[in-house]
């Protein structure tokens, strides 16, 4: 699993101090969790995380490792807002099958299942580089790097932006993406045979087309320059194809 770490959000000010700052509405925290990316000025990820609401606070679910540098990031931007982050005594379960009381939908897609906040951390053994893998939902550290634009990583299918919540840090290189006719690279969900490291690159005709990311059951994660993949494609010792 995944390790993750839980902040609380709380003040007079916290939705309107992450309504200019993350790439979703805070304002659907009223109809449960959302999720959400802060950028860079220049459009660029730093981090994904879930936003969940609990009374009077914001739960900050965020991946371990980018953790402490988010929310230091997220400091910077305070100034007299009335706004803390603290660290929460609270853990996150997940699973797939049937939810127990207290449970919340991930926003991202249903095949993700719940997730509980509470005493405990743990999941109930469900296969997740499966199920990300068959829907394309990528991970952070893994196909989310600091050098991804989310929606070539697929925030627009998953929920993860608002086009019409007005600014926030990276917005008008986001806005322009989602403006031109098509995207030119992305991430998509390949047929593979073979494994490959993780980072691999991806050929066609001796041509670097892409990215091998997470694999699974005969499918893969990959990052591809869609006008150039086509036909057969090579990731080290793997064959790829397009389904």
């Amino acid at each position: 699993m995944n390790e993750r770490s839980i902040f609380e959000i709380t003040g007079a000010d916290r939705e309107h101090f992450l309504q200019g700052l993350v790439s979703n509405d805070v304002r659907r925290l009223a109809d449960g969790p959302v999720y959400a990316a802060l950028l860079t000025p220049q459009g660029k990820y730093l981090a994904d995380f879930l936003l969940v609401p609990l009374g009077e606070k914001i739960l900050l679910d965020i991946a371990a490792p980018i953790a402490e540098a988010t929310v230091r990031r997220l400091s910077m931007y305070k100034l007299r807002a009335d706004v803390q982050i603290s660290p929460s005594d609270l853990q996150v379960r997940r699973g797939t099958g049937p939810a127990p009381e207290g449970a919340v939908a991930d926003p991202r897609h249903p095949a993700l299942g719940w997730r509980l906040y509470g005493a405990e951390a743990g999941d109930d053994g469900s296969d997740w580089d499966a199920i990300r893998v068959a829907h394309c939902i990528p991970e952070t550290g893994i196909e989310l790097t600091p050098e991804t634009y989310i929606l070539e990583a697929g925030f627009e299918r998953l929920h993860g932006v608002d086009f019409r919540k007005g600014c926030y840090v990276g917005q008008e290189v986001t806005a322009r993406m989602k403006h031109k006719t098509d995207l030119r690279k992305g991430l998509v969900t390949v047929a593979i045979t073979g494994t490959a490291p993780v980072g691999t690159e991806i050929t066609a005709e001796g041509r670097t087309v892409g990215t091998l990311f997470t694999q699974s059951g005969g499918q893969a994660i990959a990052h591809l320059r869609l006008d150039r993949a086509t036909g057969p494609m090579q990731a080290g010792a793997a064959q790829v194809t397009l389904p």
